[in-house]
């Protein structure tokens, strides 16, 4: 059996909770997803994808799709999702 060394890191519990679920309905545990994310570290030697500010031009974006509810819209069911898509 392999050695395994122990990674304590801080969260916001919100974050958490939502991550949980997104990897839960992946059928993974967040222990299997940074382990997944650590080896695509070493894989690409360096972080897997790219960490940038957001340009003006996104900040606006999404500053007006924060005011304006026509611009945006959450779902709970993805095929509700993909019927409104369809219209």
């Amino acid at each position: 059996m392999a050695k395994t060394d122990t990674l304590h890191i801080r969260i916001e519990p919100e974050i958490k909770k939502k991550a949980e679920k997104t990897l839960n309905d992946l059928g993974l545990s967040i222990t299997e997803a940074v382990n997944v994310f650590l080896n695509i570290v070493i894989l690409n030697d360096g972080i897997p994808f790219e960490i940038r500010k957001p340009n003006k031009e996104t900040i606006q974006a999404m500053e007006d799709t924060k005011k304006e509810k026509n611009l945006s819209k959450k779902y709970n069911n993805v095929d509700k999702m993909f019927e409104e898509l369809d219209k």
